[in-house]
């Protein structure tokens, strides 16, 4: 959980440097434009979402799971545009990659479908 907030922080903060440090080697964001393998690519793909001085987009947890080898685990949550309104949902993988070192290795966000009216 800690790692995940750490990670939507650095939207936040608009720090590009300390999120691409939250990217593994080989991570892999999915995409409906194409996915970026790799952490070069996942940089150059995201660069554009911290450019702005105003962030495009927040996410935070509200599940996590972890193995109990504690080497993998599961993040997800909701994704909101700059006015709090929910877009979306992300899910995450982490690795565990060295002690406390926790590390994204698959994500994949989706929109935001709300549930159908109660009849």
């Amino acid at each position: 959980m800690d790692a995940e907030r750490a990670f939507a922080a650095t939207m936040k903060a608009r720090d590009f440097e300390a999120f691409t440090r939250f990217l593994a080697d080989e991570a892999i964001f999915f995409s409906p434009h194409g996915n970026l393998r790799g952490k070069q690519a996942i940089a150059r793909g995201w660069r554009p979402y911290y450019d702005k001085p105003q962030a495009p987009f927040s996410w935070e947890p509200e599940e996590v799971e972890v193995l109990e080898s504690g080497t993998l685990a599961y993040s997800g949550g909701p994704i909101y545009d700059p006015s709090g309104r929910k877009i979306g949902r992300f899910n995450s993988i982490w690795r565990l990659e060295a002690p406390g070192q926790w590390k994204v290795v698959f994500d994949r966000g989706s929109d935001f479908v709300p549930p159908p009216p109660k009849k």
